[in-house]
């Protein structure tokens, strides 16, 4: 009985964490397009500089129309499931190992870190090849500075183009931005969430763990955002690293992020304008 009442909670951990991603593409995508376009070209010598978010969801509306904001979305909704499923489900196995029989209710840190940069680790090798796709098929648009020879019809067509012309490495091209945003991320994002869950329900008084209470349901939707925005202010400079290198036309751009990000560092204050579109 013990037996199976711990593996229907890890399905549910898996199935919870799926369904989180598809509800983060269908609301966030959008705002992730933004980010990427303002990544690329506020931050590349070529294409249309954007003045800021606004600006950039505005050209996006008028020349690609809705659907411009949704570019890169399949290649992105079999990402995320998986992530976000993978994410929770390692996450909480690695940390029921780590703590052992230990049944403290308190967050302990020397298990949450690392359970959450092994999960990150882990996604970051089904993440970084749908990433790539993702952000080649947002900064195509009408804005972009790539010939039209060089553009992409769709996902599939994407990922046979760099296979083709970049080898089956290619597909895995900011694999060590996507590792290092991807352990950090998600070592900031757990341990901000269990603490803030943990005290909040101290505060309020609530110790049943019931999913079904109210209470319980907010406190895990505000420590999953401030979990969210403590993760993006630390990996966001990462992440411009990752889409500079994914999306560079030049199959020989460096994949040293921290080139990247030496090269750019005359533009520090770039990499922070989209924080409001992923926080």
């Amino acid at each position: 009985m013990g037996e199976s009442s711990v593996l229907r909670s890890s399905y549910k951990e898996y199935v919870a964490g799926m369904l989180a991603g598809v509800a983060t593409v269908i609301v966030g995508h959008p705002f992730d397009t933004v980010k990427v376009k303002l990544q690329k070209h506020n931050t590349g010598a070529h294409g249309i500089k954007y003045k800021g978010g606004l600006h950039c969801t505005a050209r996006i509306l008028k020349t690609e129309g809705v659907k411009g904001l949704y570019c890169g979305a399949t290649s992105s909704f079999l990402g995320m499931a998986f992530e976000s499923s993978l994410s929770f489900g390692i996450y909480s196995q690695t940390k029921k190992s780590l703590q052992g029989e230990i049944r403290n209710e308190k967050p302990q840190p020397l298990a949450i870190v690392p359970s959450g940069a092994f999960a990150g680790a882990i996604i970051s090798l089904i993440l970084c090849p749908s990433e790539l796709i993702k952000c080649r098929m947002q900064v195509q648009g009408v804005d972009s500075s790539l010939p039209s020879s060089s553009r992409y019809s769709g996902p599939i067509d994407c990922a046979l183009k760099t296979v083709k012309t970049e080898g089956i490495t290619g597909i895995f091209r900011g694999g060590v931005a996507t590792l290092l945003r991807e352990s950090i991320g998600n070592a900031i994002f757990f341990s901000i969430y269990e603490h803030v869950r943990y005290y909040m329900h101290l505060s309020v008084g609530d110790g049943s763990g019931d999913p079904e209470h109210l209470i319980d349901a907010g406190i895990g939707i505000l420590s999953g955002g401030l979990g969210g925005i403590a993760c993006w202010c630390a990996v966001l400079p990462m992440d411009v690293a990752k889409t500079i290198i994914q999306t560079s036309p030049d199959k020989n751009h460096t994949r040293n992020p921290f080139r990247v990000l030496e090269s750019e560092i005359w533009t520090w204050w770039m990499l922070y304008r989209s924080w409001s579109y992923n926080s």
